[in-house]
Formats: C-alpha cells, sequence, structure tokens
C-alpha cells in the first residue's frame, strides 16, 4: 500500500515536473527526452518482451507522441497542471468505449454510469474555455487522453506481456518522431533556445520524469500488479490527480476556479464509480 500511494504520488508531483520543464524547454523535446533519460539505465536492465514489433512502435507513437507530445504541449500553452492531471484520467472512459468498438467487448453499467458522470465534469471544465485561448490547451489534454487510451487499447491487443519491458523497449520510438515534429513546429532553435534558458531547477525536473516517474512509477506498478490482483491495485491510481492538483497548488500556486473545481469533482466522482460501482451495485443487488 505504501508503494502504491508513493506511486501517485510521484506521478501526481510529475505533473508540476512538466509544467517546470516546459517553461525553460519546448514541451515537444522534454516528451522526447523524456524517453532517453529514461532508456539510460533501463534499456540495459530489462529483457525485451516477446510481441510483435509493430506492437512496440504503436505504444509508442500513441504514448510519446500522441499523450505526452499533447499533455506537455498543453500545460505550455497554459493548462493548469492540476487540471490536466484530473481531465488526462478520462483516458480510462476513452480506453472503454475503444475497447467496446474494436475488441466487441461489452461495457458494464458502472463503466457507462461513470463516463456520463466524467465526461459530464468535463463539459462543465469546457464552459469556462469555450471562448478564447483557453480552449486549445483543454482540447489538447483531451486528445492526451484519447491517445493514451489507444495506446491501452494496444497493450490489450498485445496480451498477456511483461509491461515494464513493454514500456520500456517501446521508449525507444518516441524521440526521433518528437524530435522532427519539433523542428517543423517549434523552429530548428527549440534546442539553442531551451539548452540556453536551462536552469538547475529545469534540468532537475527532466531527469525527474524520466526516472522517477518513468522508470520507478511504471517499474513499481508493474511489480504491484505482478504480485496482487489489479482490482487491488487499480484503485491507487485515483489518487494520482488528487497529488497533482494538491502539488499544483501548494508548489507552484495554482489556483482553480469554481467551475474548474466543480467538474474536476465530477470527474473523479466519475472514476470512482467506474472503479467501485460494480461492488456497490452488487451488494445493493444481495440487499434486495
Amino acid at each position: 500500500m505504501l508503494l502504491a500511494v508513493a506511486i501517485a504520488i510521484v506521478w501526481g508531483f510529475n505533473f508540476v515536473a512538466a509544467h517546470w520543464a516546459v517553461a525553460e524547454i519546448s514541451p515537444l523535446i522534454v516528451s522526447g527526452l523524456r524517453y532517453i533519460i529514461a532508456l539510460v539505465p533501463a534499456i540495459f536492465l530489462v529483457k525485451r518482451p516477446k510481441v510483435a514489433v509493430s506492437f512496440l512502435v504503436g505504444y509508442g507513437l500513441f504514448v510519446g507522441v500522441g499523450q505526452f507530445g499533447f499533455l506537455f504541449s498543453a500545460i505550455k500553452l497554459g493548462m493548469p497542471a492540476g487540471l490536466a492531471s484530473m481531465v488526462v484520467q478520462v483516458q480510462a472512459f476513452f480506453s472503454i468505449g475503444l475497447a467496446v468498438l474494436f475488441l466487441g467487448e461489452r461495457p458494464s453499467r458502472s463503466g457507462l454510469i461513470g463516463a456520463l458522470v466524467a465526461f459530464g465534469g468535463i463539459g462543465v471544465i469546457a464552459i469556462e474555455r469555450l471562448e478564447g485561448a483557453a480552449i486549445v490547451p483543454f482540447l489538447m489534454t483531451l486528445a492526451a487522453a484519447a491517445s493514451w487510451g489507444v495506446a491501452n487499447l494496444i497493450t490489450k491487443k498485445a496480451g498477456r506481456i511483461d509491461m515494464l519491458g513493454f514500456v520500456v523497449w517501446s521508449s525507444l520510438v518516441p524521440p526521433i518522431p518528437l524530435f522532427i515534429l519539433s523542428y517543423f513546429i517549434e523552429g530548428p532553435n527549440a534546442w539553442a533556445d531551451g539548452l540556453a534558458h536551462l536552469t538547475w531547477l529545469g534540468a532537475a525536473s527532466m531527469l525527474f520524469i524520466g526516472w522517477a516517474a518513468t522508470v520507478f512509477g511504471y517499474g513499481a506498478w508493474s511489480v504491484l500488479l505482478g504480485r496482487h490482483p489489479a482490482s487491488s491495485v487499480a484503485p491507487f491510481a485515483l489518487l494520482v490527480p488528487v497529488a497533482g492538483i494538491g502539488a499544483s497548488a501548494v508548489l507552484i500556486g495554482e489556483r482553480i476556479s469554481g467551475l474548474d473545481l466543480i467538474g474536476a469533482a465530477l470527474v473523479f466522482a466519475g472514476l470512482l464509480f467506474n472503479v467501485f460501482g460494480s461492488r456497490v451495485i452488487q451488494r445493493r443487488g444481495v440487499g434486495v
């Protein structure tokens, strides 16, 4: 339990680290460097999983280029880090929808109710961002969640595999396309500008994102999933947005508006019901 809580806190603080990193280095370069930093020790310690290269490439593109490319860019453009940590969690419901469409799975009643509540919260958050530049980073955060959902679909299609090895070896994929995109979108001077303005805080944030959030986070999470039932481990992921919002408020002084707070509460309620709703429904059924 302590390890699961520690992972959630690290992943929550990761959004603050991303906020600090993209303030000094362009977000697409930050996304690429994340994987290079993570690969330096891990690639020599973890065996390549027995899975087709297409799965590694697909996962690497949708997580590295899609999820983190959109997410870090959204934070750079003004999406509050704490709120981003909550909004991106709707990936759970994108995953459910994609599994229904492409794998023929039937959604549970609790999953459907949770999705309706969570996307109601997303709608509330969107209300305040319909005008002005704030809508762009918000939509990019949703795109990050959708990319994460596609990546989850790929892991489902890959079957029972060593997830730590899968994450580590798929990390070979994102850097090159991210750096190419950075050249054309952020400009040829993005590297020089980033290095010129890099401080100890930006460098430490990059190391935290690469080693603590990626290597430790995914590695320890894989260990927990290997030793305990997923139903016991997965609920701890609900602590990530709580830690993200708390860390953002304390460390960078972010304050969430009233509407954003209501929307975030609805998203969290939807996530809670998605995880625990089936147990509640079963207990009520037994009671009846």
